[in-house]
């Protein structure tokens, strides 16, 4: 794995499935962990505006009751970087329950038209966001999130980058012992935050 930003989180699929069900920038909510203060001005309004709406995106999933519950699954030692093991855990379980949330699209499919959304305006972008790029497509990452395994090659690949987030390799444990609650939590929130998206609530 490699290291590509100020905090990127790693939940990508999360953030592009609700960037165009809300038809805003693809490219802006991708963007938006490579990116520090105020966007104005440095990107087109459109890919501004997507990366606002990722950050309102996160903003609500922190504070969602159900993902609050979900961090007391953590063991004391992982709590601490819970919030960003659940980021990846909830693009897992996205991808896996692609087709039943997105039965007319197949994962494929959004991640090719998401990349062509995307790639053409990487020269525009900060030396991370291409770096990330260079992997994100070629290694479908996307589609493999559906893994669990791949999951945990994620957050060991995170925790190796960066020693303040070593808890991280840990917590995989966590979520594979806490797995069908964690997946509960997801159908009670996610397909909520779809139906905010669609309706430009969020």
């Amino acid at each position: 794995m490699h290291d590509f930003g100020y905090n990127a989180r790693m939940n990508f699929l999360a953030h592009l499935h609700l960037a165009q069900l809300a038809e805003s920038s693809l490219l802006g909510n991708l963007l938006a962990d490579f990116v520090r203060g105020n966007p104005a001005g440095e990107y087109h309004p459109e890919v501004v505006a997507g990366i606002m709406m990722h950050r309102r995106v996160d903003v609500l999933t922190d504070s969602l009751p159900q993902v609050k519950v979900c961090r007391d699954f953590f063991s004391d030692e992982h709590r601490r970087v819970a919030p960003i093991t659940l980021d990846v855990v909830w693009d897992h379980f996205l991808a896996r329950h692609w087709q039943q949330l997105e039965p007319s699209l197949s994962l494929h499919s959004f991640t090719q038209e998401a990349r062509s959304q995307i790639v053409p305006h990487l020269p525009l972008t900060p030396p991370r966001f291409q770096n990330l790029n260079g992997y994100l497509w070629q290694e479908r990452w996307l589609e493999r999130y559906a893994e669990l395994p791949f999951i945990g090659t994620v957050l060991a690949g995170m925790a190796s980058r960066r020693p303040r987030l070593a808890a991280l390799a840990g917590s995989f444990a966590d979520v594979e012992r806490h797995y069908h609650q964690l997946e509960t939590q997801f159908w009670q929130f996610y397909p909520q935050m779809m139906r905010q998206a669609k309706d430009k609530k969020l």
